[in-house]
């Protein structure tokens, strides 16, 4: 099993010099890849003769010219550009089997991230070894143990990162506490709205500090471009956006975690977030929450303790539907609350209501897929096909 661990670099700064220049050198060799890839391409398309581009060939193309008319590439380590261009080669191969979109170039300042091989670094203690470079202290030493993969070394704001790979030994983690069902309702009032009555109010990090990041945002357009001030605004302003994704990462990390933990069967709905955020009313809220994030790591930490993750159509008609009777009302506007059902006359809220739904629809595609047994995530439960409820309205 594969598991990365980002650790905080502490670099001086000849160090951070190099590590700036290292991540310039990657950025350079996609970006002239990418053009490259473009051009050869558009050439094979001209004359089919003429051999289509692929990843090996652009990096031995890269060798063979480098020394000539890149000299400044042999003062950091070869891993960042050629792995660059492996990753280039990766993105080509994600868009072709419609994983990703095309590959687009990388910006400085956005994109400031080199790869490394095993056998280019060392890891010891809080200290990690860089090619040409030498040891560089780390605010922590490495949680795991096995063997070392894969290094990337990236920045966010002023700060610098390494992300290293260790493949581990499978060791499943303790099974959920109680074993039973939970169905979890997402929405922007509420980060989530578990079917045991439970509501998580989530984070909302943006909404927080919003006027903080309003005001960054003028005085940073207020600089001259180029100025020292300008930068210094830059990396306020870049500091502030990395607080704001941490706060958001930490909650929903809190949340999958507990969750995970206590229950061995989850329904969760499958949100067309992308939809979503066409809204441009809501799409601030949505896009605060992080949807989307909340359920990888659902998935990933679901499959560790060996509980199953069940994803329920996005069709299904979860609010609108009576969870004690069954019965789908018509129409169910967005602003409604709470509803009483036409049939059994039960009083419920619409969040309560669509949890409660999604875990039924759980359990029951759980017993049908797996006969009751099994671990890890199970095929989409299909669910009813009432009116869509995952569309750029769908939550408030």
């Amino acid at each position: 099993m594969f598991l990365a661990h980002r650790i905080r670099l502490d670099p001086n700064n000849l160090q951070a010099t190099y590590l700036a220049r290292a991540a310039g050198t990657a950025r350079f060799a996609y970006n002239w890849a990418l053009a490259e890839w473009q051009r050869q391409y558009a050439a094979y398309k001209a004359d089919p003769a003429l051999p289509k581009p692929n990843e090996a060939a652009l990096r031995r193309q890269l060798n063979a010219i480098k020394r000539q008319k890149f000299p400044w590439m042999l003062k950091v380590t070869k891993s960042a550009p050629q792995m660059a261009i492996i990753q280039l080669g990766r993105a080509f191969q994600n868009f072709f089997e419609k994983r990703a979109r095309y590959p687009q170039f990388r910006r400085k300042g956005r994109d400031d991230r080199f790869a490394l091989t095993s056998d280019q670094f060392r890891v010891e203690n809080k200290r990690i070894r860089l090619p040409k470079l030498g040891w560089v202290r780390m605010r922590e030493a490495l949680r795991f143990t096995g063997k070392i993969l894969s290094a990337s070394i990236s920045r966010t704001a002023d700060h610098w990162y390494a992300s290293i790979t260790v493949d581990i030994p499978e060791v499943p983690l303790p099974h959920a506490e109680n074993g039973g069902a939970v169905g979890i309702d997402l929405g922007v009032t509420h980060l989530a709205t578990l079917s045991t009555g439970e509501t998580v109010a989530g984070p909302k990090a943006l909404r927080t500090l919003l006027d903080r990041l309003r005001r960054l945002s003028r005085n940073l357009s207020r600089k001259v471009k180029g100025s020292r001030n300008r930068s210094k605004a830059k990396t306020k302003l870049a500091r502030l956006h990395a607080r704001i994704a941490n706060v958001r990462a930490d909650s929903l990390h809190q949340l999958s975690t507990a969750i995970t933990r206590r229950f061995h069967t989850i329904g969760i709905e499958d949100l067309h977030v992308k939809g979503m955020l066409a809204n441009r009313c809501m799409s601030r809220a949505i896009a605060d929450m992080g949807f989307a994030e909340l359920r990888r790591q659902l998935a990933y930490k679901a499959q560790q303790r060996g509980s199953q993750l069940v994803i329920v159509n996005r069709w299904y008609a979860s609010s609108k539907t009576c969870s004690g009777c069954g019965h789908q009302l018509d129409v169910l506007d967005l602003g409604t609350r709470q509803w009483s059902c036409p049939a059994c006359e039960a009083l419920h809220d619409r969040d309560m209501n669509a949890a409660i739904n999604l875990k039924n629809m759980a359990v029951s595609s759980t017993a049908s897929a797996c006969g009751g047994e099994g671990a890890g995530p199970v095929p989409e439960a299909q669910g009813g096909t009432g009116s869509s409820e995952a569309g750029s309205q769908r939550k408030s």
